[in-house]
């Protein structure tokens, strides 16, 4: 065993009852608190970004491609399923699904209420893997195969548990809408299923049935649809994806990104990002300065040994490795109690939703957690580093102390 690490050892083993084994005890706990806070504060802000964008994703589209329209922003001018955009997609290795879609506005009618609504129209493409966790009530529409058959389409509806609630419907029942055109044409449908995403922007108005619909109300042909609905397989790459769709698409289709479709929310996300990361500052501060202070008690209540060190014939830099490695040890501990108390909240959160939040605010019922390893390792690395470098500052006090008195001192 090194020297260093030898007396280190006896020095933890000598403390109880002494003053530095409060304080000792006093560095473990910041350092835990810190270590437990940082992988809370992480699991929790992913899980918000994570859901969030689950929950936009839902009806937003990564990036949306569309023809310009006049009037009516919330319809789509007519694209043909043949055209420079389709061509132009599979040729991007960054797109991970696209699909087809086109949207009308209308009003749902019952004998007792109305209500304004926009209806989404979705082909055989349409993705229902990530919507299948919103749908609270009945199943999804089982459209037929619209391509095939010239003017048939299904009647089946998904709408929200808010519009359900205002309506007054259920699965099964029937419904007309009144399309918002000249003359009006009203359509019997049925519900087939209710969502809920917890996002006023959708819950209010939208909602899903066939795209073939669509093309009957419009007059349009098959072969035409209102936008191409764009999935990735990195969030990341969305600006240099929109780039080069801008490059390679002819200037006729407008393309949007969702961040532009819901900048008050992704500026939202950014704004959490900002906060974290001043929080766990605060914190990282506050432990740094903990270990500062409580070595520096440490190494004055060995102020004795240190002189006979010295005098022994230890040079500084074998000293100050004897109570650097006290440090360490106090670092570590702080570290495994630090992990098993975040982790275990975190785990205890995730199956029981113990943590509810208000939905109208946070666009969900629990908090969410998301358990990212890399990034749990990462913040138990720079704690580490941190700690470490800190760890340095006050053992530079041993360089100053004299052996003669610091054999004379009295503690």
């Amino acid at each position: 065993m090194q020297f260093p690490s030898f007396i280190a050892k006896r020095i933890r083993h000598n403390e109880a009852g002494s003053f530095s084994a409060t304080v000792s005890r006093i560095g473990v706990a910041s350092i835990a608190i810190g270590v437990a806070v940082g992988i809370i504060a992480f699991a929790v802000l992913l899980g918000f970004k994570q859901t969030i964008r689950q929950k936009i994703f839902l009806f937003g589209a990564h990036i949306n491609i569309r023809a310009f329209a006049q009037g009516n922003t919330f319809e789509d001018g007519p694209l043909a399923i043949r055209n420079p955009v389709s061509d132009e997609l599979p040729k991007i290795p960054e797109i991970a699904h696209w699909q087809a879609v086109a949207h009308k506005s209308g009003i749902l009618k019952t004998p007792d209420e109305i209500k304004g609504v926009v209806f989404k129209g979705v082909g055989k493409d349409y993705d229902w893997n990530t919507f299948k966790k919103s749908l609270v009530e009945g199943n999804l529409i089982t459209g037929k195969d619209s391509s095939s058959i010239k003017y048939g389409y299904s009647s089946e509806i998904i709408i929200s548990s808010r519009i359900a609630s205002q309506l007054l419907l259920k699965p099964g029942n029937e419904v007309i809408m009144y399309s918002l055109q000249n003359p009006p044409r009203p359509r019997k449908l049925t519900v087939a299923g209710i969502y809920d995403t917890q996002m006023e922007e959708f819950d209010n108005n939208l909602i899903i049935g066939d795209l073939a619909l669509v093309q009957r109300l419009n007059g349009w042909g098959p072969d035409s649809v209102g936008t191409y609905e764009i999935y990735l397989k990195n969030f990341e790459k969305l600006d240099d994806v929109a780039n080069r769709l801008r490059t390679l698409l002819p200037p006729e289709v407008y393309i949007q990104k969702v961040t532009s479709s819901f900048p008050q929310i992704f500026d939202w996300l950014i704004l959490l990002d900002r906060n974290t990361a001043v929080f766990l500052s605060l914190i990282l501060f506050v432990a740094c300065f903990n270990m500062i202070s409580i070595l520096l008690v440490m190494i004055m209540e060995r102020t004795p040994l240190i002189g006979l060190l010295k005098t022994l014939g230890s040079p500084n830099k074998q000293i100050r490795m004897v109570f650097f490695r006290v440090g360490l040890h106090m670092v570590r501990k702080g570290l495994i109690i630090g992990n098993a108390g975040g982790l275990l909240f975190c785990w205890l959160q995730h199956q029981f939703k113990l943590i509810p939040l208000d939905p109208v605010n946070y666009y969900m019922d629990t908090v969410p957690i998301v358990f990212d390893w890399p990034v749990f390792v990462l913040v138990n690395v720079v704690t580490v580093i941190i700690s470490g470098l800190i760890l340095l500052i006050p053992t530079l006090i041993i360089t100053k102390i004299q052996p003669i008195k610091a054999l004379l001192f009295k503690k």
